[in-house]
């Protein structure tokens, strides 16, 4: 008799250690079988059977469960919310190409970066993008310990419970593996999975949803980790992030590693040697599209020498050594009712088109940005019209063209408005801008909600339950004016707030712990993103903090005459954006305002997971030809190795490097006894081979 037929509650510990190994190997394997190689070799009732019947042995024996056990696979306890997990390597996006030229100018970019000939090899990694959500998934000596979201890049939200219950992640490697090693990926939902949940959601009187991305963005961040393990999510594996040891050499062979290991790899993907054969894939992949079981919006294209990837480096938000060539957008036909103009924070004024709601490459679009006045007038846009949009990168509506043989006979141009449609204040246009401005500053109700909102918002502050509707609400009261109010609220309104309608004492003291975190310990780079800044996102927002690494360093530095000359140096910051910092902070009432927000906010020195290196916060300085490396993969280099890179000798340089022909910078390094270094010796002091 074999152990599957013994019933479980005559099993003797030995005979159910054995049996819980068995049945996690076999449903690993089935696993594989499944998700891998599209060949099931049981079906959906045995495989449910052998899980059942390993939960049953698990509940009478729970000193035996395994690390592997596919029971861990089931969801758990419901979470009370997402904690927040650093990333080891940042997680950063990928650049976007979207004509056919832009590969021969991408492939030419990298040639030139690493000095390569138009005969020197160079080859690449072709895989479909995969329209789902990017994940993290950390291994500890081969075992499954933590999985993350990518979040802001920095840091993601711990869905290390949720990721666990889906199938095609296994829990443990087969060896040899790296000691600690974090698998990057997609999660997605197939088309098919998609159209059953939604039936099943219509069933039931439950919310749909518009595409199998957000199905599988909404089942992954359930707070109850065992709605996810009901729906029918899968993954694909396509990179590491931190690895303790590298076992391959190139990005066909670590591909390799992952499907050794048990990770799901698209079969789609493919090597290509050339410009031709990257647009041969891109096409290729452009006529399968539809017939996929799973939704792509474009492929990517990886760099295939590890090292190769080493020496190109990143951007401050993305690699060099990849970028994503997206598809066409989808388009459809509508009529434009009205163009409207709505106050951001800055006080730029957007036109926004309402339409007929149509249906776009499967989600419902209403509205769509008119980006400014030019571009109306360019396209000759007007309400009535009948219009062609599409959804530019497959995400964000746009009207391409009108048609004007449907135009109405009684059509008039838009006129865009000369007075803030919120405060009536005059609207300016500065020359070297497309963009019109409320000159209203701080009378501009709009503005100052919009600024509010961006303040409290879980990219800045992340402050749960001043949402949009609350931050409208408590505004409209007079209890949140600026962002200083919020850390007042309690003390001059909460009492009121007991008694207003749809707060009770536990949301209300759940806003209260919201506020006190914030004011406990705020990351920097948070804060500064948070206080809306002209131009700076939140990646300026990470440079910015990992520059000058507190708050009021940043600060004092933003007052002096070098404050321009300080963050031009910082690659990803020029000219216009640097006078737009330093505006904000010589400005009286912001002054007044941040030094009123750090008496109430512990603004957390700047944190960074880069290595020390002999470079690091001090400034370079290139000069003259290198023998080995191109100028741009030099500065590339210093810059990653936490350095300034400057164009010019002065006394804040702390290295000169030179080349050969090095001529006056050289000799202005002498004068002002700067130490200079060869070619090799700032290798040698990056430790680079």
């Amino acid at each position: 008799m074999s152990l599957r037929e013994i019933p479980v509650q005559d099993l003797t510990p030995l005979e159910a250690q054995a049996e819980l190994k068995e049945l996690a190997r076999t449903l690993a394997q089935a696993d594989v079988e499944y998700y891998q190689n599209d060949a099931p070799s049981l079906t959906d009732a045995q495989y449910d059977s052998l899980k059942k019947r390993n939960e049953a042995i698990e509940a009478l024996f729970p000193d035996l469960v395994l690390p592997e056990s596919p029971s861990l696979k089931v969801g758990a306890k419901a979470a009370e919310g997402f904690d927040k997990i650093t990333h080891l390597i940042p997680m950063l996006s990928l650049s976007n190409i979207f004509e056919e030229a832009d590969i021969l100018e991408f492939t030419d970019r990298i040639r030139r970066f690493l000095n390569l000939t138009a005969e020197d090899p160079l080859d690449f990694v072709a895989e479909p993008k995969i329209d789902g959500l990017s994940y993290s998934a950390l291994y500890e000596n081969g075992v499954y310990v933590k999985g993350a979201t990518r979040g802001d890049g920095a840091q993601g939200e711990d869905i290390t419970a949720n990721l666990s219950t889906i199938r095609g992640l296994p829990m443990k490697l087969q060896a040899p593996f790296p000691e600690k090693i974090e698998i990057r990926g997609e999660v997605y939902m197939t088309k098919a999975d998609f159209f059953a949940l939604n039936n099943e959601q219509e069933s039931l009187n439950k919310k749909t949803f518009a595409n199998p991305r957000n199905a599988a963005a909404g089942s992954l961040r359930q707070l109850d980790p065992s709605i996810t393990a009901s729906r029918k999510l899968s993954v694909f594996a396509y990179t590491v992030g931190f690895t303790s040891e590298e076992l391959w050499t190139t990005h066909a062979e670590l591909l390799e590693h992952l499907k050794r290991w048990g990770f799901p790899v698209s079969p789609e993907i493919q090597l290509c040697h050339n410009d031709d054969e990257l647009l041969a894939y891109y096409r290729q992949m452009g006529e399968k599209r539809a017939a996929l079981s799973y939704d792509i919006d474009g492929v990517v294209y990886k760099i295939n020498r590890m090292d190769y990837q080493r020496r190109l480096g990143f951007i401050s938000r993305a690699p060099r050594w990849a970028i994503a060539h997206k598809f066409p957008p989808m388009q459809a036909q509508t009529i434009l009712k009205k163009i409207r103009v709505q106050v951001g924070r800055t006080g730029a004024l957007t036109p926004v088109a309402d339409l007929e709601p149509v249906n776009v490459g499967g989600v419902m679009v209403s509205h769509a940005t008119l980006h400014n006045a030019d571009e109306i007038e360019r396209k000759d846009i007007r309400e009535a019209d009948t219009v062609i949009i599409q959804r530019a990168g497959d995400v964000i509506p746009q009207i391409v063209a009108v048609l004007k043989d449907k135009r109405p006979s009684n059509s008039q141009p838009f006129e865009f408005p000369k007075q803030c449609p919120i405060c009536h204040s005059h609207v300016a246009r500065d020359p070297d801008e497309a963009a019109h401005y409320c000159t209203g500053g701080l009378i501009c109700s709009k503005q100052a909600v919009e600024r509010l909102k961006h303040f409290v918002s879980r990219d800045a502050l992340d402050i749960e339950g001043l949402g949009k509707k609350n931050i409208e609400a408590f505004f409209e009261k007079g209890w949140i004016k600026t962002p200083i109010d919020v850390f007042y609220l309690k003390e001059r309104h909460g009492e009121a707030l007991l008694n207003t309608e749809g707060w009770g004492e536990k949301s209300v003291q759940n806003l209260w712990d919201a506020i006190q975190k914030v004011a406990d310990g705020t990351a920097l780079d948070k804060f500064i993103f948070a206080l809306g800044i002209r131009q700076v996102g939140q990646s300026t927002a990470r440079l910015l903090a990992e520059q000058f690494g507190s708050f009021s360093h940043l600060s004092e530095e933003m007052k002096k005459d070098t404050a321009m000359e300080e963050l031009t140096r910082i690659d990803g910051i020029g000219e216009v954006m640097a006078a737009d910092i330093i505006d904000f902070f010589n400005e009286p009432n912001n002054e007044k305002l941040l030094e009123e927000l750090q008496n109430k906010i512990n603004l957390l020195p700047f944190q960074t997971n880069r290595i020390q290196t002999p470079f690091t916060g001090k400034t370079v300085v290139f000069t003259g030809s290198l023998e080995h490396m191109t100028r741009m993969e030099a500065k590339s280099l210093a810059l990653a190795a936490g350095a300034k890179v400057s164009g010019s000798v002065s006394a804040k340089t702390d290295f000169v490097v030179l080349g050969a022909d090095a001529g006056s910078k050289a000799k202005k390094a002498a004068e002002l006894g700067i130490r200079t270094l060869s070619e090799k010796e700032f290798k040698d002091m990056l430790e680079i081979i």
